[in-house]
């Protein structure tokens, strides 16, 4: 095979030409992403009970539902909330690997089941079930920094205006708007004047049923009709009531002596929010947040870049007063650590270069395992592309690895035919005769490094899931590698290569006169360590006993050191930001749960380290649970650029001091800053969850006693800190 590519070298580089544009042309269409997508994938379910206690909430709606999904195929576990507000969260966990879609429609279909046992204002609010993947790609902050608009506003302009067309953009599953407060008609009605007349509220509920609808009246003309007719009208009424003067004419009853009594005579109707339980701030001032969420195979720097365009051209139509901002990001991250990979696949380039130029000692020598590394590298893109792959770390890092293995392959061939040619062989034959040599162990080696890393595609779980594109990437860059050894490298070989005592060309003559004096150096040290190596190993081949037992002992010490290392799965890093949850003691007003999260953007803005703070009062983002007494906040921290290299504002030190100031100056809530998850997917926050569950029935006031207990003495345990509970 390798005589046909000597003779062909157009052919050889064809197909290595071939190779490398396939990678070229695929690495532009490969999604961006830190990791690969590891997570599993989540449906949630949501509904609300108006006015319901989180136990009544349990008990009606998610006993109900949660029976019917229990068992839904491939599901892994469900773990739900139902909260004081009347809401209810279900987020039922599947297998790494199941379509997302029709996860979805499972657990659709079995919503439904439920449905007719649910309380009726349940399921005239309505029950959703959507894909809702973990992870915020960024927010976008909606403000008024002049204060002509309050929030009901800006929510109203965010989602008539803004979340539709962003929601449209590729790459986008779902747009969030934090702090919504959709315009609604709120009927205050005054207990003592409704005592007075004998009117209960159930009247009054029924009385706007009955008036404020939209009915159907059909037309005059239609047929059948007898006789001739000369025009067809649709016949309008006024249907559903639109303003506060309508509502408040709204007959409740006619008494027998004549009198109407009318909604506005026992109370009033007023357009407001619908809903002002959870409130949003950004940097202090109120806001609306757009929480983009991003679908699982998008390319997440594309995807960022299209919401920041499309909000630069949306801002142009904003009224004036009106501003936006993206605090939340979690791109720039993303681009700094893709940034530095590719920083050090550059650096393991140029060192590859180097060794083999020193080694080689020889321009034409030194190209043809470097032509290696483009053809097997970049070729590698094509093929993650036709699986699947993301351009992440871990395929990056398995491409950085794999610069070391491309070269081995060519090096082996180009030192053969070397060999070969110093005998006194022209290129050509020399070339012939190394392949002869060479090409068995070429192969043998490219697939025993294959079978290497292969294994690691049939490990299961998580882990299989995070390390099967490193393990891949590298195998597929190993078989490039040994088909290019087959092919280009020969054939270049006999080209380019000269017999000793040929003319130099002026590259060549050049390079000795520039370096010859460092070769001349490098040989002579290579050859005297080589020497004192042999040395060494003869002497050490007399006691064989001794050497193997130096051996076990060093075995041994590496087994020791192993079990000495601290373990854990993922390494928490700086992202650029923090999240804060707090929690003030049950029953608290939305009022002190929002002046408590006043007082930490204060302290949190007041840090060197911090340049933006998004708060939400009455939601707790980590744990998944909404309540008069829940807090959070994200603490975007300055541009990389301006923290590396102070240690006081890496993330993990601001951490601690933002904790320790929350602590002194905030006794009335419990406040814990939070790094950001290691893996997004796998948590909202850095650390991990425990379950307690109540198995024997005790009841609710005994789990909350042993929960609180745990947390008692889970906080006095060295390396635990920020045990807390919604429960």
């Amino acid at each position: 095979m390798s005589r046909f590519f000597i003779d062909r070298p157009i052919f050889a580089s064809v197909i290595s030409i071939l190779i490398t544009l396939a990678g070229g042309i695929a690495v532009f269409f490969l999604p961006i992403a830190q990791y690969p997508p590891i997570a599993p994938p989540t449906v949630q379910v949501e509904c609300n009970y108006p006015g319901a206690s989180s136990k009544v909430v349990a008990e009606t709606v998610a006993a109900t539902i949660e029976q019917q999904v229990n068992g839904v195929q491939d599901m892994l576990y469900m773990s739900s909330q139902s909260t004081s507000d009347g809401s209810y969260s279900l987020t039922v966990t599947f297998k790494p690997g199941v379509n997302l879609n029709l996860a979805q429609v499972m657990v659709q279909n079995r919503v439904a089941l439920a449905m007719p046992q649910l309380p009726d204002v349940v399921r005239q609010t309505g029950v959703t079930t959507k894909r809702r993947l973990p992870d915020i790609l960024l927010t976008v902050s909606l403000n008024s920094p002049g204060g002509r608009y309050n929030q009901l506003y800006l929510s109203n302009y965010a989602v008539l205006r803004l979340r539709d067309e962003l929601a449209r953009l590729p790459g986008i599953a779902e747009v969030l708007v934090f702090g919504q407060r959709d315009y609604s008609l709120r009927v205050w009605v005054d207990p003592d004047k409704l005592a007075a007349r004998g009117v209960a509220i159930s009247d009054v509920i029924a009385a706007i049923r009955e008036q404020n609808f939209q009915p159907a009246l059909g037309q005059v003309g239609a047929p059948p009709t007898e006789g001739p007719q000369l025009l067809q009208i649709p016949l309008t009424i006024k249907g559903r009531l639109v303003s506060e003067e309508d509502f408040g004419k709204i007959i409740i009853r006619n008494t027998p002596d004549g009198r109407v009594l009318r909604i506005r005579d026992i109370g009033s109707a007023q357009i407001d929010a619908r809903s002002q339980d959870v409130n949003n701030r950004f940097d202090g001032k109120p806001t609306v947040g757009l929480a983009i969420f991003q679908l699982p195979d998008a390319n997440a720097l594309a995807t960022a870049d299209r919401v920041k365009s499309a909000m630069a051209e949306l801002s142009q139509q904003f009224p004036e007063g009106v501003e936006y901002q993206v605090g939340y990001d979690t791109t720039p991250f993303i681009r700094e650590s893709i940034h530095e990979v590719f920083k050090a696949l550059r650096d393991s380039i140029l060192l590859v270069a180097l060794v083999v130029l020193v080694f080689l000692q020889g321009w034409r020598a030194a190209l043809i395992p470097l032509l290696a590394v483009p053809v097997a590298i970049i070729g590698t893109f094509a093929a993650m592309y036709l699986v699947g792959f993301s351009l992440n770390n871990l395929t990056l890092f398995g491409l950085v690895l794999a610069i070391g293995i491309v070269v081995d392959d060519a090096i082996v061939v180009v030192e053969s035919i070397e060999h070969h040619i110093a005998k006194g062989l022209a290129p050509r034959p020399a070339a012939l005769q190394a392949m002869q040599e060479v090409s068995g162990p070429v192969i043998a080696v490219g697939l025993v490094l294959t079978a290497v890393f292969v294994p690691c595609t049939f490990v299961s779980g998580i882990v299989g899931q995070f390390f099967r594109q490193f393990a891949l990437t590298i195998a597929v860059s190993t078989v490039l590698s040994t088909i290019n050894s087959l092919t280009l490298s020969p054939a270049l070989a006999a080209l380019l290569l000269r017999q000793p005592g040929s003319r130099r060309d002026p590259l060549t003559w050049i390079l000795d006169h520039l370096l010859g004096w460092f070769f001349r150096i490098f040989n002579w040290g290579f050859l005297k360590t080589s020497r004192g190596y042999s040395h060494v190993v003869g002497k050490l081949l007399r006691i064989p006993a001794i050497v193997l037992l130096a051996y076990m002992g060093l075995l041994g010490l590496t087994g020791w050191s192993y079990r000495q290392l601290p373990t854990g799965f993922i390494p928490s890093q700086d992202k650029g930001y923090l999240i804060a949850s707090i929690q003030l003691p049950d029953a608290s007003s939305a009022g002190r749960t929002r002046d408590v999260v006043a007082k930490l953007e204060k302290i949190a803005l007041a840090h060197p380290g911090v340049q933006n703070v998004n708060s939400i009062a009455g939601n707790s983002f980590i744990l998944s649970a909404y309540g008069s007494n829940f807090g959070s906040m994200f603490i975007i921290l300055k541009p990389f650029d301006e923290r590396r290299g102070k240690q006081s504002l890496y993330a993990a030190d601001i951490a601690a001091k933002l904790g320790k100031d929350c602590a002194e100056q905030i006794p009335e809530a419990s406040v814990n800053v939070f790094p950001a998850p290691a893996v997004n997917g796998l948590g909202r926050a850095g650390g991990f969850k425990f379950m307690v569950e109540d198995r024997g029935e005790r009841g609710l006031q005994t789990l909350q006693e042993q929960t609180d207990n745990l947390i008692e003495h889970g906080n006095q345990v060295p390396g635990l800190v920020g045990l807390n509970t919604v429960y």
